[in-house]
């Protein structure tokens, strides 16, 4: 667990590290200490819900470098175009590979949810007590 991603509202952790990967759950662009959508826009809820995934990872001793899956649950798939501009910030070069899934019904009205798979690579020593 970790104070840079928002707090599990249910039954599910914010990540689990099992051997050498960690797995996330999947994060909204919700900003963490509030229950706030980062903005009403793709962009804005796009670049929150992966800060949260860097957040969790981190925490779990790996890196944005280190992710090799994403999954992305995109509430209207006309948002893509923009979606791609905001994830590639994140992932400008070696990417990992990817689902995007058209999900209506998202909680918080968020637009978007996104999950992913890390390899635990030591880039970062993972915070005590975390995952």
């Amino acid at each position: 667990m970790t104070d840079g991603a928002p707090r599990a509202s249910g039954a599910y952790s914010q990540g689990v590290r099992v051997g050498d990967l960690i797995f996330t759950a999947g994060q909204l662009g919700l900003v963490p200490g509030t229950r706030q959508l980062a903005g009403p826009d793709i962009a804005s809820q796009t670049r929150q819900g992966l800060q949260n995934i860097q957040a969790i990872v981190e925490a779990g001793g790996s890196c944005l470098n280190h992710v090799v899956k994403v999954t992305i649950y995109l509430e209207d798939m006309r948002e893509l175009p923009v979606l791609n501009e905001a994830y590639a910030q994140f992932f400008p070069s070696n990417p990992p590979a990817r689902s995007v899934v058209q999900s209506a019904g998202l909680h918080f009205e968020a637009r978007v949810e996104i999950e992913a798979v890390a390899v635990v690579c030591g880039c970062r020593k993972a915070a005590k007590g975390a995952l």
